[in-house]
């Protein structure tokens, strides 16, 4: 990677000693199919294991934030960052070879103001295929694709960076991007001839039936949600994402 950085790949990381090292190697091939510099800078979110160590022996720039708020952990990645593109991926997923190159050609195209990718799963059984089926559904109705962000780095500015939520911040970036995006006659995009490999680990953890069972199991939680009381689904977010993996 040359000193000339003109792509930052944004990789927040709670406790992944297990993950990062494949992260960053999947960047890297990603890297080596461009002729611009590429840089990675992993966020390292109240980690108490080898996470940052691994980090920076293979590479990335280390850099961290300790809030209990994605956005925030990204925000902090994207003001670090020195490149004009910005790429996020979470820690424990991967993207695929040529993901880097068709961000920059989309982009260049002037037609697109940014977007995500589309996701698959790294190993599929039927539930996995049903969950797979659902997000493929959701994607297709709304176009707020997500798992792989990108955008230049002046885009996330203009909106305020990821929107300051604990939990669908992703879909309520996707928003804000689309709605700035339109402003300016360009569309929000998705890349396909890339994916995002999402990681299975929590259905490795917890069963592949995971979702489905939260969904049941967690119905009022949700609904109260809807009618403005938080308490119980924050609770559950802080169990399914910024708990786990932190013990």
């Amino acid at each position: 990677m040359s000193d000339n950085i003109k792509v930052s790949v944004i990789v927040p990381a709670h406790n992944e000693e297990k993950y990062v090292v494949r992260c960053i190697n999947s960047v890297k091939q990603a890297a080596s199919r461009v002729k611009c510099g590429v840089e990675i800078i992993v966020v390292c979110n109240r980690c108490t294991d080898r996470t940052a160590e691994l980090a920076a022996e293979n590479g990335a720039r280390v850099v961290t934030d300790e809030s209990r708020c994605i956005a925030t952990v990204r925000n902090t990645g994207i003001k670090a960052a020195r490149g004009k593109v910005i790429m996020t991926i979470d820690c424990d997923n991967r993207m695929t070879e040529d993901t880097i190159r068709e961000v920059l050609g989309m982009l260049n195209s002037g037609r697109y103001i940014g977007g995500g990718a589309p996701l698959r799963f790294e190993r599929y059984s039927f539930p996995l295929w049903l969950n797979d089926m659902m997000c493929r559904a959701g994607f297709k109705l709304t176009g707020l694709y997500c798992g792989i962000f990108w955008a230049e780095k002046s885009t996330f500015e203009a909106i305020g960076g990821f929107a300051d939520k604990k939990a669908g911040e992703d879909i309520a970036t996707a928003k804000n991007m689309r709605a700035y995006g339109k402003k300016l006659g360009k569309r929000y995009g998705c890349l396909r001839r890339n994916h995002l490999i999402n990681s299975t680990r929590k259905y490795d953890d917890m069963g592949d039936w995971l979702y489905f069972k939260l969904i049941f199991k967690n119905a009022g939680a949700m609904i109260k949600a809807a009618l403005g009381d938080r308490t119980d689904y924050d609770k559950l977010m802080d169990e399914l994402f910024y708990d786990y993996n932190g013990k």
